[in-house]
């Protein structure tokens, strides 16, 4: 299972509604059929940072579905096709709860890490860059365990910082598809920052340019809220799948019995 690089569709403007006594933030939306979240770009990157509390998912019985949620270096538009991230999952795997956590560099495929997550935990994540080297670090605030790793990738791409929810895929000799989104309900993103040029700032600071992501899948979507007016904080919204389209009915209405002799009497219009 990998989380996967970006698939984008159709962009279009957003204006995110803005809290109360706050100035309205407008940013681009990028339509994507796997991502929802941020993602900065406009420069280079050395070091993403973020927070986000393990959403609880919702499983009917027999489901297989999937969620993912992950800080990452690289992997949006006009990238390398590498991408640098850590984060964790929230799935159904025959309609129970499973909760797990993973590394990946693409192109390799993900890695498993030995880390006990439960809904409701406060994970934070972080992605830096020393040289050709990326260090890997994931916490489990709320237990305290941690885990770090580092790899000096053949594909490095630090030309996007991201913040995401994911429909995670499933990759074969032919591609990837896109799996069925989990119901994760709201995931919560906090304390992002990134770095570019030793500048640290938010998903907002005005050193780069801050997207907005929908994911449009076939069975569910997912959308982004407006960011914080700091611009380190927003959710990404579960959205259920699209209602079902109204059936047709064609059944013919029978005309009113007539005497042959006033056949004018009725018509069929």
């Amino acid at each position: 299972m990998s989380a996967g690089a970006l698939v984008v569709g159709a962009t279009a403007a957003l204006l995110f509604a803005a809290p109360a006594g706050a100035a309205p933030l407008y940013h681009d939306l990028s339509a994507s059929t796997n991502w929802s979240g941020y993602a900065a770009q406009g420069t280079t990157f050395t070091d993403v940072k973020g927070t986000w509390v393990q959403p609880a998912v919702t499983c009917p019985a027999g489901a297989a579905t999937y969620s993912a949620f992950w800080v990452g270096l690289g992997g949006f538009t006009g990238g390398s096709g590498g991408l640098e991230q850590i984060g964790t999952e929230s799935d159904c795997r025959f309609g129970r709860p499973a909760y797990s956590a993973w590394y990946e560099f693409l192109p390799a495929p993900s890695s498993p890490i030995d880390m006990t997550i439960s809904a409701g935990d406060t994970m934070a994540a972080e992605v830096s860059l020393d040289g050709a080297v990326i260090t890997l670090t994931l916490t489990d605030v709320t237990t305290g365990e941690t885990f770090s790793t580092q790899a000096a990738p053949d594909l490095l791409d630090v030309s996007s910082a991201e913040w995401i929810a994911e429909a995670p895929s499933q990759c074969g000799r032919t591609g990837c598809v896109s799996l069925p989104l989990a119901n994760f309900g709201t995931a919560q993103f906090s304390g992002s920052s990134t770095t570019s040029d030793g500048h640290t700032g938010t998903i907002s600071d005005a050193a780069w340019t801050a997207t907005g992501i929908q994911l449009n899948g076939v069975f569910s979507s997912a959308t982004p809220t407006d960011l914080s007016t700091d611009g380190t904080s927003f959710s990404v919204a579960w959205v259920g799948p699209p209602p079902a389209p109204a059936k047709k009915h064609s059944a013919k209405v029978k005309p009113p019995k007539m005497k042959a002799r006033y056949p004018s009497l009725w018509r069929n219009g």
